[in-house]
Protein backbone atom coordinates (compact mmCIF):
# COMPACT_ATOMS: atom_id res chain seq x y z
CA UNK A 1 0.00 0.00 0.00
CA UNK A 2 1.41 3.38 -1.06
CA UNK A 3 0.73 6.02 1.57
CA UNK A 4 1.25 9.78 1.59
CA UNK A 5 1.96 11.93 4.62
CA UNK A 6 -0.35 14.75 5.68
CA UNK A 7 1.15 17.21 8.19
CA UNK A 8 -0.18 20.43 9.70
CA UNK A 9 1.54 22.54 12.34
CA UNK A 10 0.26 24.58 15.27
CA UNK A 11 2.95 27.04 16.32
CA UNK A 12 2.98 29.37 19.33
CA UNK A 13 5.27 32.37 19.03
CA UNK A 14 5.98 34.20 22.30
CA UNK A 15 5.87 37.96 21.64
CA UNK A 16 8.55 39.99 23.43
CA UNK A 17 6.39 42.94 24.45
CA UNK A 18 7.41 44.82 27.60
CA UNK A 19 4.22 43.88 29.44
CA UNK A 20 1.89 40.89 29.40
CA UNK A 21 -1.15 40.40 27.20
CA UNK A 22 -3.87 41.69 29.52
CA UNK A 23 -2.07 43.46 32.38
CA UNK A 24 0.91 45.74 33.05
CA UNK A 25 3.14 43.06 34.62
CA UNK A 26 6.63 42.65 33.16
CA UNK A 27 6.83 40.16 30.29
CA UNK A 28 10.40 39.21 31.30
CA UNK A 29 9.32 36.85 34.08
CA UNK A 30 11.36 33.96 32.69
CA UNK A 31 14.48 35.82 33.90
CA UNK A 32 13.06 36.62 37.37
CA UNK A 33 12.43 34.58 40.52
CA UNK A 34 9.23 32.48 40.40
CA UNK A 35 5.96 34.29 41.08
CA UNK A 36 7.48 37.78 41.21
CA UNK A 37 6.04 39.30 37.99
CA UNK A 38 2.38 38.67 38.79
CA UNK A 39 -0.77 40.55 39.79
CA UNK A 40 -4.44 39.81 40.53
CA UNK A 41 -5.15 39.72 36.77
CA UNK A 42 -2.42 37.10 36.18
CA UNK A 43 -3.81 35.05 39.03
CA UNK A 44 -7.43 35.30 37.92
CA UNK A 45 -8.77 36.94 41.07
CA UNK A 46 -12.52 37.68 41.12
CA UNK A 47 -13.59 41.07 39.78
CA UNK A 48 -10.42 41.90 37.84
CA UNK A 49 -10.70 43.18 34.25
CA UNK A 50 -8.22 42.37 31.44
CA UNK A 51 -6.98 45.20 29.20
CA UNK A 52 -5.55 44.13 25.78
CA UNK A 53 -1.94 44.99 24.96
CA UNK A 54 -2.04 47.24 21.87
CA UNK A 55 1.58 46.41 20.96
CA UNK A 56 0.78 42.68 20.92
CA UNK A 57 -2.19 43.27 18.61
CA UNK A 58 -0.09 45.42 16.24
CA UNK A 59 2.72 42.88 16.18
CA UNK A 60 0.25 40.08 15.44
CA UNK A 61 -1.12 42.09 12.52
CA UNK A 62 2.46 42.70 11.32
CA UNK A 63 3.27 38.99 11.59
CA UNK A 64 0.09 38.13 9.71
CA UNK A 65 0.95 40.54 6.90
CA UNK A 66 4.52 39.18 6.71
CA UNK A 67 2.96 35.72 6.24
CA UNK A 68 0.84 37.00 3.35
CA UNK A 69 -2.38 36.81 5.41
CA UNK A 70 -5.58 38.79 5.01
CA UNK A 71 -6.48 41.01 7.97
CA UNK A 72 -10.28 40.84 8.54
CA UNK A 73 -12.21 44.01 9.31
CA UNK A 74 -13.35 42.59 12.63
CA UNK A 75 -11.85 40.41 15.38
CA UNK A 76 -12.65 39.47 18.96
CA UNK A 77 -11.42 37.53 21.98
CA UNK A 78 -13.03 34.36 23.38
CA UNK A 79 -12.83 32.21 26.48
CA UNK A 80 -11.40 28.72 26.01
CA UNK A 81 -12.35 26.61 29.04
CA UNK A 82 -10.26 23.85 30.56
CA UNK A 83 -9.26 23.02 34.10
CA UNK A 84 -5.55 22.61 34.86
CA UNK A 85 -3.23 23.92 37.62
CA UNK A 86 -1.42 26.27 35.20
CA UNK A 87 -4.65 28.17 34.43
CA UNK A 88 -6.07 29.82 37.58
CA UNK A 89 -9.18 31.26 35.85
CA UNK A 90 -10.06 27.77 34.49
CA UNK A 91 -10.25 29.42 31.08
CA UNK A 92 -7.74 30.94 28.67
CA UNK A 93 -8.43 34.19 26.82
CA UNK A 94 -7.89 33.24 23.19
CA UNK A 95 -9.60 33.71 19.81
CA UNK A 96 -11.99 31.21 18.28
CA UNK A 97 -13.93 32.15 15.15
CA UNK A 98 -12.63 35.66 14.40
CA UNK A 99 -8.80 35.63 14.50
CA UNK A 100 -6.40 38.49 13.78
CA UNK A 101 -5.26 37.10 10.38
CA UNK A 102 -6.41 34.43 7.92
CA UNK A 103 -5.64 32.78 4.55
CA UNK A 104 -1.89 33.32 4.30
CA UNK A 105 1.04 31.31 2.98
CA UNK A 106 4.77 30.89 3.37
CA UNK A 107 7.07 29.70 0.60
CA UNK A 108 9.94 27.41 1.52
CA UNK A 109 12.75 25.80 -0.46
CA UNK A 110 13.27 22.05 0.04
CA UNK A 111 15.74 20.03 -2.06
CA UNK A 112 15.86 22.84 -4.62
CA UNK A 113 12.06 22.89 -5.02
CA UNK A 114 9.82 25.77 -3.92
CA UNK A 115 6.80 24.74 -1.85
CA UNK A 116 3.93 27.00 -0.81
CA UNK A 117 2.52 26.10 2.62
CA UNK A 118 -0.86 27.70 3.26
CA UNK A 119 -1.57 29.31 6.62
CA UNK A 120 -5.08 28.84 7.93
CA UNK A 121 -5.01 31.50 10.64
CA UNK A 122 -3.01 33.56 13.12
CA UNK A 123 -4.65 34.46 16.42
CA UNK A 124 -3.66 36.01 19.73
CA UNK A 125 -3.95 34.45 23.17
CA UNK A 126 -2.41 34.48 26.64
CA UNK A 127 0.07 31.84 27.77
CA UNK A 128 -0.55 29.57 30.75
CA UNK A 129 1.70 29.39 33.82
CA UNK A 130 4.68 27.03 34.06
CA UNK A 131 4.52 23.74 35.95
CA UNK A 132 7.70 22.61 37.72
CA UNK A 133 8.07 19.02 38.86
CA UNK A 134 10.89 17.77 41.10
CA UNK A 135 11.47 15.36 44.00
CA UNK A 136 9.84 17.76 46.48
CA UNK A 137 6.60 17.92 44.50
CA UNK A 138 4.89 19.94 41.77
CA UNK A 139 4.91 23.73 41.72
CA UNK A 140 3.39 26.49 39.60
CA UNK A 141 5.32 29.58 38.48
CA UNK A 142 2.79 32.19 37.35
CA UNK A 143 5.44 34.54 35.88
CA UNK A 144 4.74 33.15 32.40
CA UNK A 145 0.95 33.31 32.83
CA UNK A 146 -0.47 36.04 30.61
CA UNK A 147 2.47 36.25 28.19
CA UNK A 148 1.21 37.19 24.69
CA UNK A 149 1.28 34.33 22.18
CA UNK A 150 0.65 34.48 18.45
CA UNK A 151 -0.65 31.05 17.42
CA UNK A 152 -0.08 30.20 13.75
CA UNK A 153 -2.00 27.26 12.29
CA UNK A 154 -1.03 25.87 8.88
CA UNK A 155 -3.19 23.94 6.47
CA UNK A 156 -2.33 20.25 6.10
CA UNK A 157 -0.01 21.03 3.17
CA UNK A 158 3.27 19.70 4.57
CA UNK A 159 4.37 16.41 3.01
CA UNK A 160 7.50 15.40 4.93
CA UNK A 161 9.43 15.94 8.19
CA UNK A 162 12.05 17.90 6.20
CA UNK A 163 9.39 20.33 4.95
CA UNK A 164 8.09 20.79 8.50
CA UNK A 165 11.60 21.61 9.75
CA UNK A 166 12.27 24.05 6.92
CA UNK A 167 8.91 25.78 7.47
CA UNK A 168 9.74 26.30 11.15
CA UNK A 169 13.23 27.61 10.38
CA UNK A 170 11.83 30.12 7.88
CA UNK A 171 9.09 31.17 10.30
CA UNK A 172 11.66 31.72 13.05
CA UNK A 173 13.71 33.93 10.70
CA UNK A 174 10.68 36.05 9.83
CA UNK A 175 9.79 36.59 13.49
CA UNK A 176 13.37 37.63 14.21
CA UNK A 177 13.48 39.99 11.21
CA UNK A 178 10.25 41.58 12.46
CA UNK A 179 11.82 41.78 15.96
CA UNK A 180 8.56 40.62 17.55
CA UNK A 181 10.07 37.49 19.12
CA UNK A 182 13.42 35.82 19.77
CA UNK A 183 11.68 32.64 18.51
CA UNK A 184 14.13 30.37 20.33
CA UNK A 185 12.64 26.84 20.48
CA UNK A 186 15.03 25.67 23.18
CA UNK A 187 13.83 28.49 25.47
CA UNK A 188 10.16 27.98 24.63
CA UNK A 189 9.78 31.24 22.68
CA UNK A 190 8.61 29.19 19.72
CA UNK A 191 6.62 26.03 20.46
CA UNK A 192 5.23 23.60 17.95
CA UNK A 193 2.61 20.85 17.97
CA UNK A 194 2.59 18.70 14.84
CA UNK A 195 -0.55 17.00 13.51
CA UNK A 196 0.14 14.02 11.29
CA UNK A 197 -1.90 11.39 9.48
CA UNK A 198 -1.39 9.08 6.52
CA UNK A 199 -3.68 8.15 3.65
CA UNK A 200 -3.47 6.09 0.47
CA UNK A 201 -2.00 8.00 -2.47
CA UNK A 202 -4.77 9.66 -4.58
CA UNK A 203 -7.23 9.35 -1.68
CA UNK A 204 -8.72 12.76 -0.82
CA UNK A 205 -10.18 11.78 2.55
CA UNK A 206 -8.58 13.03 5.79
CA UNK A 207 -8.21 10.29 8.42
CA UNK A 208 -7.87 10.62 12.22
CA UNK A 209 -4.73 12.57 13.03
CA UNK A 210 -2.22 12.31 15.83
CA UNK A 211 -1.00 15.48 17.55
CA UNK A 212 2.62 15.27 18.67
CA UNK A 213 3.64 17.52 21.59
CA UNK A 214 6.80 18.24 23.62
CA UNK A 215 8.83 19.25 20.57
CA UNK A 216 11.57 21.66 21.67
CA UNK A 217 13.86 21.78 18.64
CA UNK A 218 13.68 21.58 14.86
CA UNK A 219 15.46 18.23 14.94
CA UNK A 220 12.93 16.93 17.49
CA UNK A 221 10.09 17.91 15.14
CA UNK A 222 11.72 16.09 12.22
CA UNK A 223 12.59 12.98 14.26
CA UNK A 224 9.14 12.76 15.88
CA UNK A 225 7.36 13.04 12.54
CA UNK A 226 9.67 10.44 10.98
CA UNK A 227 8.87 8.09 13.88
CA UNK A 228 5.13 8.72 13.50
CA UNK A 229 5.29 7.92 9.79
CA UNK A 230 6.80 4.50 10.62
CA UNK A 231 4.33 3.87 13.46
CA UNK A 232 1.25 4.81 11.48
CA UNK A 233 2.46 2.98 8.37
CA UNK A 234 2.60 -0.21 10.44
CA UNK A 235 -0.99 0.36 11.64
CA UNK A 236 -2.13 0.74 8.02
CA UNK A 237 -0.23 -2.38 6.96
CA UNK A 238 -1.51 -4.46 9.89
CA UNK A 239 -5.16 -3.35 9.76
CA UNK A 240 -5.55 -1.94 6.21
CA UNK A 241 -7.02 1.18 7.83
CA UNK A 242 -6.09 4.33 9.74
CA UNK A 243 -5.94 4.70 13.56
CA UNK A 244 -9.50 4.61 14.95
CA UNK A 245 -9.50 7.95 16.78
CA UNK A 246 -7.59 11.20 17.08
CA UNK A 247 -5.00 11.19 19.82
CA UNK A 248 -2.19 13.16 21.45
CA UNK A 249 1.30 11.76 21.84
CA UNK A 250 4.42 13.19 23.42
CA UNK A 251 7.96 13.02 22.04
CA UNK A 252 10.41 11.15 24.28
CA UNK A 253 13.84 12.55 23.42
CA UNK A 254 15.68 9.83 25.35
CA UNK A 255 13.82 6.91 23.78
CA UNK A 256 13.49 8.65 20.39
CA UNK A 257 9.83 7.69 20.10
CA UNK A 258 6.37 9.12 20.68
CA UNK A 259 4.31 7.96 23.66
CA UNK A 260 0.53 8.03 24.05
CA UNK A 261 -0.90 10.78 26.27
CA UNK A 262 -4.65 11.17 25.72
CA UNK A 263 -7.40 11.30 23.14
CA UNK A 264 -7.64 14.56 21.24
CA UNK A 265 -10.28 17.11 22.25
CA UNK A 266 -12.51 18.90 19.79
CA UNK A 267 -13.41 22.60 19.91
CA UNK A 268 -16.76 21.75 21.59
CA UNK A 269 -14.87 20.35 24.59
CA UNK A 270 -13.46 23.81 25.34
CA UNK A 271 -16.90 25.49 25.51
CA UNK A 272 -15.77 28.61 23.66
CA UNK A 273 -17.82 31.79 24.04
CA UNK A 274 -17.04 35.50 23.43
CA UNK A 275 -14.98 37.19 26.14
CA UNK A 276 -17.48 39.61 27.76
CA UNK A 277 -14.85 41.80 29.47
CA UNK A 278 -12.97 42.86 26.29
CA UNK A 279 -14.51 45.06 23.55
CA UNK A 280 -14.46 43.59 20.05
CA UNK A 281 -11.82 44.87 17.61
CA UNK A 282 -12.49 46.85 14.43
CA UNK A 283 -9.41 46.75 12.20
CA UNK A 284 -9.17 50.24 10.71
CA UNK A 285 -7.67 49.97 7.20
CA UNK A 286 -5.42 53.02 7.69
CA UNK A 287 -4.10 51.49 10.90
CA UNK A 288 -3.34 48.19 9.14
CA UNK A 289 -1.64 50.03 6.25
CA UNK A 290 0.48 52.01 8.72
CA UNK A 291 1.61 48.74 10.33
CA UNK A 292 2.32 47.25 6.90
CA UNK A 293 4.71 50.10 6.07
CA UNK A 294 6.84 49.22 9.12
CA UNK A 295 7.60 45.69 7.86
CA UNK A 296 11.34 45.45 7.06
CA UNK A 297 12.94 43.48 4.23
CA UNK A 298 12.17 39.81 4.93
CA UNK A 299 14.49 36.80 4.48
CA UNK A 300 13.20 35.73 1.06
CA UNK A 301 13.49 39.27 -0.32
CA UNK A 302 17.02 39.60 1.12
CA UNK A 303 18.08 36.34 -0.56
CA UNK A 304 16.66 37.47 -3.92
CA UNK A 305 18.41 40.85 -3.64
CA UNK A 306 21.75 39.33 -2.63
CA UNK A 307 21.64 37.11 -5.72
CA UNK A 308 20.61 39.92 -8.08
CA UNK A 309 22.63 42.81 -6.66
CA UNK A 310 25.84 41.06 -5.60
CA UNK A 311 25.83 37.87 -7.69
CA UNK A 312 25.82 35.45 -4.73
CA UNK A 313 24.66 31.88 -5.33
CA UNK A 314 21.34 30.86 -3.76
CA UNK A 315 23.00 28.70 -1.07
CA UNK A 316 25.32 31.54 -0.02
CA UNK A 317 22.45 34.06 -0.02
CA UNK A 318 20.46 31.65 2.15
CA UNK A 319 23.31 31.39 4.69
CA UNK A 320 23.58 35.20 4.80
CA UNK A 321 19.83 35.43 5.46
CA UNK A 322 20.14 33.18 8.54
CA UNK A 323 22.13 35.93 10.33
CA UNK A 324 20.84 39.44 9.69
CA UNK A 325 23.81 41.01 11.51
CA UNK A 326 26.20 39.10 9.23
CA UNK A 327 24.22 40.12 6.14
CA UNK A 328 24.31 43.79 7.14
CA UNK A 329 28.03 43.64 7.94
CA UNK A 330 28.70 42.00 4.55
CA UNK A 331 26.87 44.85 2.77
CA UNK A 332 29.06 47.35 4.64
CA UNK A 333 32.15 45.39 3.54
CA UNK A 334 31.01 45.43 -0.10
CA UNK A 335 30.37 49.18 0.12
CA UNK A 336 33.89 49.74 1.51
CA UNK A 337 35.30 47.38 -1.12
CA UNK A 338 34.13 49.81 -3.81
CA UNK A 339 36.52 52.41 -2.40
CA UNK A 340 39.50 50.03 -2.25
CA UNK A 341 39.27 48.64 -5.77
CA UNK A 342 39.48 52.00 -7.54
CA UNK A 343 43.26 51.60 -7.32
CA UNK A 344 43.04 48.49 -9.54
CA UNK A 345 41.80 50.14 -12.70
CA UNK A 346 42.09 53.91 -12.99
CA UNK A 347 40.13 53.86 -16.24
CA UNK A 348 36.95 52.42 -14.62
CA UNK A 349 34.76 53.35 -11.69
CA UNK A 350 34.47 51.01 -8.72
CA UNK A 351 30.85 50.24 -9.71
CA UNK A 352 31.99 49.26 -13.23
CA UNK A 353 34.75 47.02 -11.84
CA UNK A 354 32.36 45.32 -9.40
CA UNK A 355 29.80 44.75 -12.16
CA UNK A 356 32.43 43.51 -14.63
CA UNK A 357 33.94 41.04 -12.16
CA UNK A 358 30.66 40.37 -10.33
CA UNK A 359 31.01 36.58 -10.23
CA UNK A 360 34.65 36.75 -9.07
CA UNK A 361 33.86 39.28 -6.33
CA UNK A 362 30.82 37.25 -5.22
CA UNK A 363 32.96 34.14 -4.78
CA UNK A 364 35.70 36.09 -3.02
CA UNK A 365 33.38 37.90 -0.61
CA UNK A 366 31.28 34.82 0.22
CA UNK A 367 34.45 32.75 0.78
CA UNK A 368 36.03 35.27 3.17
CA UNK A 369 32.80 36.13 4.97
CA UNK A 370 31.08 32.74 5.20
CA UNK A 371 34.06 30.39 5.41
CA UNK A 372 36.98 32.28 6.93
CA UNK A 373 35.40 35.00 9.08
CA UNK A 374 32.32 33.02 10.14
CA UNK A 375 34.59 30.06 10.94
CA UNK A 376 36.58 32.23 13.36
CA UNK A 377 33.39 33.65 14.93
CA UNK A 378 31.83 30.22 15.45
CA UNK A 379 35.11 28.77 16.69
CA UNK A 380 35.37 31.49 19.33
CA UNK A 381 31.69 31.24 20.25
CA UNK A 382 31.29 34.98 19.64
CA UNK A 383 28.99 37.08 17.44
CA UNK A 384 29.23 39.69 14.68
CA UNK A 385 28.43 42.46 17.18
CA UNK A 386 31.60 41.58 19.12
CA UNK A 387 33.93 41.81 16.10
CA UNK A 388 37.11 43.83 16.45
CA UNK A 389 37.35 43.94 12.64
CA UNK A 390 35.79 46.96 10.95
CA UNK A 391 34.03 46.70 7.59
CA UNK A 392 36.75 48.94 6.11
CA UNK A 393 39.58 46.64 7.24
CA UNK A 394 37.73 43.51 6.08
CA UNK A 395 37.23 45.11 2.68
CA UNK A 396 40.91 46.08 2.54
CA UNK A 397 41.92 42.46 3.19
CA UNK A 398 39.63 41.17 0.43
CA UNK A 399 41.01 43.84 -1.96
CA UNK A 400 44.56 42.69 -1.12
CA UNK A 401 43.66 39.10 -2.03
CA UNK A 402 41.93 40.26 -5.23
CA UNK A 403 44.97 42.27 -6.37
CA UNK A 404 47.46 39.54 -5.39
CA UNK A 405 49.09 41.76 -2.76
CA UNK A 406 48.84 38.82 -0.36
CA UNK A 407 48.32 35.09 -0.93
CA UNK A 408 45.44 33.18 0.62
CA UNK A 409 47.55 31.45 3.27
CA UNK A 410 49.03 34.66 4.62
CA UNK A 411 45.68 36.41 4.26
CA UNK A 412 44.23 33.88 6.71
CA UNK A 413 47.07 34.65 9.14
CA UNK A 414 46.33 38.36 8.75
CA UNK A 415 42.59 37.81 9.30
CA UNK A 416 43.25 35.84 12.49
CA UNK A 417 45.42 38.70 13.78
CA UNK A 418 42.68 41.23 13.03
CA UNK A 419 40.08 38.96 14.63
CA UNK A 420 42.12 38.58 17.82
CA UNK A 421 43.46 42.11 18.19
CA UNK A 422 41.80 44.37 15.63
CA UNK A 423 44.04 46.74 13.70
CA UNK A 424 44.53 47.97 10.15
CA UNK A 425 45.07 45.30 7.49
CA UNK A 426 47.90 47.14 5.71
CA UNK A 427 49.74 47.83 9.00
CA UNK A 428 49.61 44.13 9.96
CA UNK A 429 50.71 43.15 6.44
CA UNK A 430 53.80 45.33 6.79
CA UNK A 431 54.65 44.61 10.42
CA UNK A 432 54.42 40.84 10.00
CA UNK A 433 55.92 40.85 6.48
CA UNK A 434 52.99 38.90 4.99
CA UNK A 435 52.89 40.50 1.53
CA UNK A 436 53.32 38.48 -1.66
CA UNK A 437 56.77 38.10 -3.23
CA UNK A 438 57.83 40.83 -5.59
CA UNK A 439 57.87 39.86 -9.26
CA UNK A 440 61.65 40.26 -9.56
CA UNK A 441 62.72 36.74 -10.44
CA UNK A 442 63.45 35.70 -6.84
CA UNK A 443 60.71 33.03 -6.92
CA UNK A 444 62.29 31.46 -10.02
CA UNK A 445 65.63 31.38 -8.22
CA UNK A 446 64.13 29.59 -5.18
CA UNK A 447 62.41 27.00 -7.40
CA UNK A 448 65.57 26.35 -9.44
CA UNK A 449 67.50 25.87 -6.19
CA UNK A 450 64.93 23.37 -4.89
CA UNK A 451 65.08 21.38 -8.15
CA UNK A 452 68.88 21.22 -7.96
CA UNK A 453 68.99 20.12 -4.31
CA UNK A 454 66.27 17.44 -4.50
CA UNK A 455 67.36 15.14 -7.38
CA UNK A 456 65.78 12.00 -5.87
CA UNK A 457 62.33 13.58 -5.65
CA UNK A 458 62.68 14.96 -9.19
CA UNK A 459 63.43 11.47 -10.52
CA UNK A 460 60.45 10.03 -8.64
CA UNK A 461 58.17 12.68 -10.18
CA UNK A 462 59.48 11.99 -13.68
CA UNK A 463 58.96 8.27 -13.07
CA UNK A 464 55.24 8.94 -12.55
CA UNK A 465 54.90 9.60 -8.82
CA UNK A 466 53.06 12.91 -9.28
CA UNK A 467 52.25 13.40 -5.59
CA UNK A 468 55.93 14.23 -4.98
CA UNK A 469 55.35 17.67 -6.49
CA UNK A 470 53.32 18.66 -3.41
CA UNK A 471 56.41 17.98 -1.29
CA UNK A 472 58.43 20.32 -3.54
CA UNK A 473 55.73 23.02 -3.37
CA UNK A 474 55.91 22.81 0.44
CA UNK A 475 59.67 23.39 0.42
CA UNK A 476 59.30 26.40 -1.89
CA UNK A 477 56.61 27.88 0.38
CA UNK A 478 58.89 27.41 3.40
CA UNK A 479 61.83 29.05 1.63
CA UNK A 480 59.68 31.99 0.57
CA UNK A 481 58.36 32.39 4.15
CA UNK A 482 54.84 31.73 2.91
CA UNK A 483 54.90 34.73 0.57
CA UNK A 484 54.73 32.80 -2.68
CA UNK A 485 51.41 31.85 -4.19
CA UNK A 486 51.10 28.07 -3.86
CA UNK A 487 49.04 27.78 -7.06
CA UNK A 488 51.63 29.77 -9.02
CA UNK A 489 54.47 27.68 -7.53
CA UNK A 490 52.75 24.47 -8.62
CA UNK A 491 52.33 25.70 -12.20
CA UNK A 492 55.95 26.93 -12.44
CA UNK A 493 57.28 23.61 -11.08
CA UNK A 494 55.22 21.61 -13.58
CA UNK A 495 56.57 23.71 -16.48
CA UNK A 496 60.17 23.47 -15.32
CA UNK A 497 59.98 19.72 -14.73
CA UNK A 498 58.70 19.10 -18.25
Amino acid sequence: MKLETIIGLEIHVQLKTKSKMFCSCSNAGEYENPNTTICPICLGHPGVLPVPNKQAIEWSIMAGLALNCEIPNHSKFDRKHYFYPDLPKAYQISQFDEPIAVNGYLEILVAGEKRKIRIHRLHLEEDAAKLIHNKKGSFVDFNRGGTPLAEIVTEADIKSPEEAGEFLRELRLIMRYLEVSDADMEKGHLRCDANISLRPVHDKKLYPKTEVKNLNSFKAVEKALAYEIKRQTKIWEDTSSAPEEQGTRGWDENELKTVEQRTKEGSADYRYFPEPDIPELDMDKKWVERIKRTIPELPDALRARFQEQYGFKLLDAKIFSYDLELAQFTEEVISELQSWITSIDCESTSEEILERDKEKFAKLVSSWMLTNLLGLINGAGSAIEELKITAENMAELIAMVYTGKINKTNAQILLKEMFDNGGDASDILESKDLGSMADDGSLDEIIDSIIRTNPDQIEQYKAGKESVINFLVGIVMKKSKGKADAGAVLEILKKKLK
